[in-house]
């Protein structure tokens, strides 16, 4: 079986967890292909957006914790670090992702989610950092998350185990829009189209300046940003993308 699905429409690339009789908990498989599909798409020059979303009444249900018995310490950290290698991959891809959700996040999945460029949510979908409940941690995921709507709100769900309702991460910035379920997918396909439209590397570029000066100081990521918009300025792209505009149409953007 595999738990990850690769499947592309145009410029769009889909990654879908594929576990749902399990709730599309983070097994070994499951975290080994997810980052090979990930490496995969962002490599694939027809691609220009990444969705990810999930097979079967939710997103997923975090790490499995089947995959935390009989361990030594360096067998778990060993696991721990393959759950978590999503988090170096996604990062370092040069594409923009989407998360298209519904259901529950929870745990690792919420922290999925998180990683995520923008995240669109089915109504009444259930968020958490779930772990405390049982006796571990969502820290890993937690990473993700703080960066998104700070310290005090992490830590009340990291400490808590609160469930949170789509609309109010949606109020507190974990995701970008709330929608009725049957609209998901093609509210989803919307917005990757809208960044399939955009110019590839004008994307790659302000995606990749953007997490970069997040944790500058104030004058050092005023100085990367000025480094990046001249950088895009100078592409062909931004050439092309003036005319198109004065010239009253389509811009023909270069592929990389």
């Amino acid at each position: 079986m595999k738990e990850i699905e690769v499947s592309k429409n145009g410029q769009i690339g889909f990654i879908t967890l594929n576990d749902p009789e399990h709730l599309n908990v983070f097994t070994t498989p499951l975290a080994r292909q997810l980052n090979e599909a990930l490496v995969e798409l962002d490599n694939d020059k027809d691609i220009r957006v990444v969705v990810i979303n999930a097979a079967g009444k939710g997103f997923s249900a975090g790490i499995d914790v089947n995959e935390l018995k009989d361990k030594t310490p360096l067998e778990l950290l060993k696991t721990t670090q393959l759950m978590e290698q999503m988090n170096l991959t996604m990062t370092n891809m040069k594409k923009p992702t989407i998360a298209s959700v519904k259901g529950f996040a929870v745990a690792n999945g919420f922290g999925l989610v998180a990683l995520c460029d923008l995240a669109i949510a089915a109504k009444g979908t259930k968020f958490g950092l779930t772990a405390i409940n049982v006796g571990l941690s969502c820290i890993g995921p937690a990473v993700a998350v703080s960066r998104i709507i700070g310290r005090k709100r992490t830590l009340e769900l990291l400490l808590t185990g609160r469930i949170i309702m789509a609309e109010e991460a949606y109020q507190w910035g974990l995701i970008n829009r709330v929608v009725d379920d049957d609209k998901l997918e093609e509210e989803t396909m919307k917005l990757a189209e809208e960044l399939a439209q955009k110019s590839p590397l004008a994307l790659q570029i302000t995606r990749n300046a953007f997490y970069k000066m997040a944790d500058l100081p104030h004058e050092k990521a005023i100085e990367l940003a000025n480094y990046a918009f001249t950088q895009i300025c100078a592409l062909e792209d931004a050439k092309e993308g003036v005319e198109a505009f004065l010239q009253k149409r389509q811009p023909n953007w270069k592929l990389k």
